[in-house]
């Protein structure tokens, strides 16, 4: 059985691009400038990060005009939210593995580690 994480993608994985689309996924949609303040990142970051979601097939950018004043649209294509999907689901597998194989404290006995080894 492969280890839960070969199954994370490196595109997704970053801490900025995992959350560009964990926010898309919240919504249909979301524009730069919400996106820029909830995740704390300055303009040059974002349109980044965006660049490589998007070259990556998993975000898709709309300029749009209301009125005279630009505005620049996210969407998670399909694409994006199936690879989201993934990455959470590796995380959890991670997580899980990670959950069962922790030693278990035992406060009589010391604790220890899975070396079988008395605890500090």
């Amino acid at each position: 059985m492969a280890h839960p994480t070969r199954h994370l993608d490196d595109t997704v994985h970053q801490r900025v691009r995992l959350g560009i689309l964990a926010v898309l996924a919240e919504a249909r949609r979301a524009d730069f400038n919400y996106l820029r303040d909830t995740l704390e990142l300055t303009d040059g970051n974002l349109s980044r990060h965006l660049q490589i979601l998007e070259q990556a097939g998993y975000v898709r950018i709309d300029k749009t005009f209301e009125g005279r004043r630009p505005r620049t649209w996210a969407v998670a294509t399909q694409r994006g939210r199936a690879a989201l999907e993934t990455e959470l689901a590796a995380l959890r597998a991670l997580l899980d593995r990670v959950d069962g194989a922790a030693p278990k404290r035992h406060p009589a006995r010391g604790g220890g580690d899975a070396s079988g080894e008395p605890g500090a």
